[in-house]
């Protein structure tokens, strides 16, 4: 079972997210939130994909593709040092990203199906680590942090940007 990790596993911009995930479980949270976040996704109509909440925010296809490129890099960090890799890690440009990704071309039905395969691959990333790879530290935009407080940080971002979603995007 791996735990949430000590606020000394990672920097303190990143408490938020970590608070955000539920159980005490990483891995098995990983593979439960994805299928919930995924059958989100899907739910949501081309129309849908097209709304921000505001002007110059993002549309929600531009947030699932954050979504998913965040969690790639998050993913290959954690990747990284489990492997023992003391490169400083650099960060990235969001903003710059998500112009270059072009989700608005993309359909819902796509970018759904892709964040559902990004998920997998990342569960099955996670339960492949060894019990000494989750304490292993790195860093990553100049931040120490370990592969525990990756997990947690990948799977907290994507809760954030759904509930932002629900209630910035599409309020009932």
């Amino acid at each position: 079972m791996i735990t949430p990790p000590e606020t000394s596993e990672f920097g303190p911009s990143y408490a938020a997210y970590i608070a955000l995930v539920p159980g005490t479980d990483i891995v098995k949270t990983v593979a439960a939130q994805g299928d919930e976040a995924a059958a989100y996704y899907v739910s949501l109509t081309e129309e849908q994909g097209g709304l921000s909440y505001a002007p110059g925010k993002w549309t929600i296809k531009q947030v699932l593709g954050h979504v998913i490129d965040t969690e790639r890099i998050i993913s290959y960090r954690a990747l990284r040092i489990a492997r023992g890799d003391q490169t400083n890690l650099p960060g990235f440009e969001q903003d710059d990203y998500v112009a270059a990704a072009n989700s608005n071309a993309r359909t819902m039905a796509d970018l759904a199906a892709e964040f559902k395969a990004v998920r997998h691959a990342t569960g099955l990333l996670l339960k492949s680590f060894p019990d000494e790879a989750w304490q292993r530290r790195g860093f990553a935009n100049n931040t120490e942090v370990t592969v525990r407080a990756l997990a947690y940080i990948l799977t907290g971002h994507e809760i954030n940007h759904r509930t932002i979603l629900k209630e910035r995007h599409l309020p009932r």
